[in-house]
């Protein structure tokens, strides 16, 4: 991945998704006229929103200077709430969902019924493990990355960062938001979106499984 220290450019901010972290942009190449930073989650506190939480990470983000929002799952619908409060030249999500509506039924309903609620925090990451490699097999092409992102994480933060997805309240898009979506996400399936961006027969897990597709398609979305 290009890293600019050119102070004079413009700085690409990437928010993983909530399973990861750095290492899930490790094999994209951005224009080398970009500085890249990575936003690092911190574990929400109880009853945190979505918006709460775009606004806690953001303190991250110099907007003194241009900056650009890449956001990958969670990270997308955390770049989508920063859009509405800050001021980027560009943001792009990948394999996310620009408000509730997008997302899977099985989220919706659990806002209505909050079943998640009687599952203990260690079983998030427990789920995780196992579900991953089944519902998205392509996983498996870079199967230690993964496990070691997932290990890494925080069982408290699993739990929590599902609860903001459960309970997110957003219902409009903002305006001039580019989507990435691969056609077999199983994760939020591509039926839900509405997308103009896709990568064909692309995964939930594409930003690294798929990444030189990936690479070329977020430069010319850079270029525009």
């Amino acid at each position: 991945m290009s890293q600019s220290a050119n102070k004079n450019s413009t700085t690409i901010y990437l928010i993983p998704g909530q399973g990861s972290d750095a290492r899930l942009f490790q094999d994209l190449s951005f224009d080398t006229n970009f500085t890249i930073k990575h936003i690092k989650y911190q574990t929400p506190s109880k009853k945190m929103t979505m918006n709460q939480l775009a606004q806690a990470l953001s303190n991250q983000i110099d907007t003194n200077q241009p900056f650009i929002l890449i956001g990958v799952s969670l990270g997308g619908m955390l770049a989508t709430e920063m859009t509405t409060f800050l001021n980027p030249q560009k943001t792009i999500i990948i394999s996310s969902a620009k408000n509730r509506k997008e997302l899977p039924a099985q989220y919706r309903f659990q806002k209505t019924i909050p079943i998640y609620k009687l599952a203990p925090k260690r079983l998030a990451k427990f789920g995780a493990k196992v579900l991953q490699p089944i519902v998205e097999p392509d996983r498996r092409h870079n199967k230690e990355t993964f496990k070691a992102m997932l290990n890494d994480k925080d069982p408290k933060f699993l739990k929590r960062t599902i609860e903001i997805i459960i309970r997110w309240e957003r219902l409009e898009s903002p305006k001039n938001i580019e989507h990435i979506h691969g056609t077999k996400d199983h994760t939020i399936p591509y039926r839900n979106v509405d997308c103009i961006h896709t990568i064909n027969k692309g995964s939930h897990m594409m930003a690294l499984t798929r990444a030189e597709e990936i690479s070329v398609l977020l430069n010319q979305l850079l270029r525009k």
